[in-house]
Formats: C-alpha cells, structure tokens, sequence
C-alpha cells in the first residue's frame, strides 16, 4: 500500500492540472486569443481516395477515439480507414481532423506532450478524455461545437467540398468522437448546407446536442462494449425520462437506427476493428465493420439520389 501511494496521489494531481488545461484551448478560441490552424504537416493529405478534379459519391470525416493524437491516422484508427479506402473508392476520406483539439493543434507536435509521450504515455489518453467531457459540459459545449464544427467545415473545404452541392458528409465516429460529431451537426448546416450521416461506432457521448440537421444516425453497437454502456448510464440526457434532450428527440422521430456488431467489444483483440478476431463467416471484426459502413453510406446516397431525380 505504501508502495502504491506516490502513484495515487500523482494520478490525483495528474487529474486535476488536466481537468484546468482541459478547458484552456475551448476558452481560447471563445475569446478570440487564439485561431485554429488549417495547415496540415508535410506528406498529409486533405483527403485521399476519389480524385477531386470531380465530385465524390460522398465526403468521409473519421473522427477517431481518445488514442488521437496527431494528424496521422492511430494505429487502430489508420486501418479503418484503410478498409474503407480500399473497399469504397468512391469516397473522399479525411482523417486528419483533431477532435480533441479545438485549435486544430496535434497534441503529440507540441514539445512538453512530446516528451511526456516518451515518458508518461497515459497523460495523452487522460488529456483526450478530459477534452471529451470539455465538449460534454454545457458550460462549454457551444463553444466546443463551434470551433470542431469550423474546424471540419474547413479541412472539408480544402479537400474540395463545395457548399450548397447537395453532396453527402458522413461523419464515422469512434468512441468519444461521437460527442464531437453530435456537436458538429449544426456548424457544418450553417457553413456548408450539407446533407449530413452520422455513423456512430462504440459512441460515447452525452446526448445533449441538437441533432435536427441530420438527416440520419447509424449507432453500431455491441452488447459486449462495456464503455458505450457506461455513457448511457453516466449522462441522464441518454435517459429516456428526459426526452426533450437532442439524442432522445432524434429517436422519437426515426432518425436513429441501431445495428448490432456482437461480440465485439470497445477495445482489445476483440474489438469493433480488430483485424485478427474472426467471425464464423471468416472475416474479420475489422473487415465487417468496414463493410457495414460501406453499406449503409451507399443506401444512403442512393436513396438520396433517387428521391432527387423523383423530384425533377
């Protein structure tokens, strides 16, 4: 017990240096002392996949989980997306959005986070996490929203979208991504027009957020992902006794629509993108939710396309 002491009580600081800093990037923008930045470092694309010298089936922003970082794709992360490259070359993909970052700043570029993640890895973890229930709070959440919604406004730009061109953004969101995809909604409506899917895979999120502006939401979800589960009981906006909060609205007007990916789990050698756990079908967890949301972007911008040429 003496032996672990030292350990509790420099967790315990940890926590709350990062529960102050957390917030220091959301009241930055807010004020106006600092702009986000659209560069992006050398070698990073704004987007890969379909040619941009023509318009894509759809654009793609995967917004990734805690384990996000910096610009490249996460390990895990990086070979979503590359399932989906290969088996949708039809989208435009952009992976290169910070969540976690209102100022668009990688966390693992800024020198102090760069020497911590030689020495005390978990403190890039316990920093995302706090930036998650940042952009939950309701103190600080409209801000939040705004700056991560600008944010994807303007790397979608640069990647070639077209406001007002009627063609489709999905945002595929892991994990504590779903809080700032739910928060995005009403940014991107105002800056682009877009119409707008929202896959959530493992989505931890508080519910809060209005989600009128999107036209629909695909929850995968698994009975043996014990964090998702967590989220929905943690934030009573998820509860159905408060059915006036954005999530909850949503599910009463059809615009959620559950689809199961058991046994997967949220992490580890079983999870949603786990490239060795198998299926009794032989593919892998990766492989079927690659293909789940390959599917479900294609029903949608079908059935998009269709009901437009009905209209004409």
């Amino acid at each position: 017990m003496t032996n672990l002491l030292p350990w509790i009580v420099g967790l315990g600081l940890a926590l709350i240096v990062e529960a102050l800093l957390a917030r220091y990037e959301v009241l930055a923008y807010s004020v106006g002392w600092r702009a986000p930045s659209s560069v992006l470092p050398e070698g990073v694309p704004y987007a890969r996949g379909a040619a941009a010298d023509r318009p894509p089936a759809a654009y793609l922003v995967y917004l990734d989980g805690i384990g996000k970082r910096r610009a490249h794709d996460t390990r895990d992360g990086g070979q979503l997306v590359k399932a989906l490259l290969a088996g949708a070359p039809e989208l435009r993909v952009l992976g290169q959005v910070q969540p976690y970052s209102p100022l668009a700043d990688p966390l693992a570029d800024r020198p102090v986070w760069a020497w911590l993640r030689r020495h005390a890895g978990l403190l890039l973890f316990l920093h995302n996490v706090m930036q998650t229930f940042v952009a939950a709070d309701r103190r600080y959440r409209p801000f939040y929203n705004r700056a991560v919604g600008n944010q994807i406004a303007t790397q979608l730009r640069l990647a070639g979208y077209q406001p007002d061109s009627g063609v489709p953004v999905v945002l595929l969101s892991y994990s504590g991504g779903a809080q700032v995809a739910t928060g995005a909604v009403d940014e991107l409506h105002t800056q682009l027009r877009a119409p707008l899917l929202l896959i959530l895979l493992g989505a931890f999120h508080n519910g809060a957020n209005d989600l009128t502006y999107a036209e629909h939401l695909h929850q995968l979800t698994s009975a043996s992902d014990r964090i998702e589960r967590v989220g929905t009981w943690i934030f009573p906006q998820r509860w159905r006794l408060f059915r006036r909060t954005g999530w909850n609205r949503a599910v009463r007007a059809g615009k959620v629509t559950v689809h199961r990916l058991d046994p997967a789990t949220h992490v580890g050698p079983r999870s949603y993108i786990s490239p060795t756990a198998q299926l009794p079908d032989g593919r892998t967890h990766l492989d079927r939710t690659a293909d789940t949301v390959i599917d479900l972007i294609r029903a949608h911008y079908s059935a998009t396309t269709s009901t437009d040429d009905r209209s004409l």
